[in-house]
């Protein structure tokens, strides 16, 4: 039996391209990739239940931040690599195919829909990077696409594949409706590197840090975030209870956690570079001053503060003034 394997975002695009080639009898697996940034959403779990396809999970942390700090076609709006990262999706889609033994993919990208990443030359590029040129389908805007192999070989009909270009999505939205596809996304979102606040608590990370830790980057998900100029490492302050429970489920040995005593307020994680360098005092105060400012506390005159590092059962209490905004000085908010 013929088999195709599937890039499965969740979104409606990657459901109708499985559903056109479904109707020519032939088998699809599903695969979405695992990044920091991207992937195994809950929406993909739905897609494939609801496409009554096989999912796989495929692991792209060990390679991703190579090609988020060296794309060789550059970023879009904010710190995606788009058409690298497709290539590199691709890449291990295809490998996957070798492995099963499938015969060729599947994505649903639209022509002309992204101005940067599903132009005709882009989409030639990523097949390239891919490594499986002429493997790779696109049954949405097939018919405006050159021949591919599956296509030569008589393992697909051209004549029922789909000639969707542009931004439009009223095409889409009817074949939904022939298909009785209710549950999906809006289009759009899903990759925190499109998301500009992200984007740009990464790249100022990525100055001080080349290399971050798995750790590193869920932080990057969760609170405020500060840099001091003087001490090489930074500040998380949760901003409600989940971000604070993840705040201490995040920290790990050489980590210093900070809460207030006597009030609600947020948990305070200092992560220095070095973690097995002390943190300075005064960073500490520094830090105890901002966990104040941030809690039910921050009109008192001063503060108790709870500070402990991860791991060692040591603990200090640390009385400070709730820090105001033109207070905070040698401390740079992202």
């Amino acid at each position: 039996m013929t088999t195709a394997i599937a890039l499965l975002s969740g979104g409606l695009d990657s459901q109708l391209a499985v559903k056109v080639i479904q109707e020519q009898g032939i088998e699809v697996i599903g695969v979405n990739f695992k990044s920091p940034f991207f992937g195994a959403a809950p929406p993909v779990y739905r897609a494939a239940e609801q496409l009554e396809i096989p999912l796989q999970i495929l692991d792209l942390n060990d390679v991703y931040m190579d090609v988020l700090k060296n794309p060789r076609y550059g970023y879009g709006k904010n710190l995606n690599p788009c058409i690298d990262c497709h290539g590199l999706m691709l890449q291990r889609a295809g490998q996957y195919m070798e492995e099963i033994k499938a015969d060729f993919l599947i994505t649903g990208e639209v022509l002309k829909q992204r101005p940067k990443s599903q132009h005709r030359d882009a989409l030639r590029i990523v097949e390239k990077l891919s490594g499986y040129p002429g493997l790779i389908l696109r049954p949405l805007s097939a018919k405006l696409l050159p021949l591919t192999i599956p296509e030569e070989k008589g393992l697909v009909d051209r004549a029922r594949l789909l000639d969707i270009s542009g931004r439009s999505r009223k095409p889409q939205i009817e074949l939904a409706k022939k298909y009785g596809l209710r549950d999906y996304p809006s289009p759009g979102g899903g990759c925190l590197l499109t998301v500009p606040s992200f984007a740009n608590r990464l790249r100022r990370l990525l100055t001080i840090k080349s290399v971050p830790t798995s750790s590193d980057l869920e932080l990057l998900k969760v609170g405020r975030h500060f840099y001091f100029d003087q001490f090489p490492g930074w500040l998380i302050i949760g901003r409600k209870s989940e971000e604070n429970e993840q705040v201490k489920e995040l920290a790990q040995a050489g980590d210093i956690l900070l809460k207030v005593v006597s009030h609600p307020g947020p948990t305070t994680l200092v992560r220095p570079l070095n973690p097995v360098e002390p943190i300075p005092h005064p960073v500490l105060e520094t830090a105890a001053g901002l966990t104040a400012r941030y809690s039910d506390a921050q009109n008192l005159k001063q503060v108790e503060v709870k500070c402990w590092p991860v791991g060692t059962g040591e603990e200090q209490v640390l009385v400070v003034s709730p820090l105001q905004p033109n207070e905070i000085t040698g401390i740079e908010q992202v």
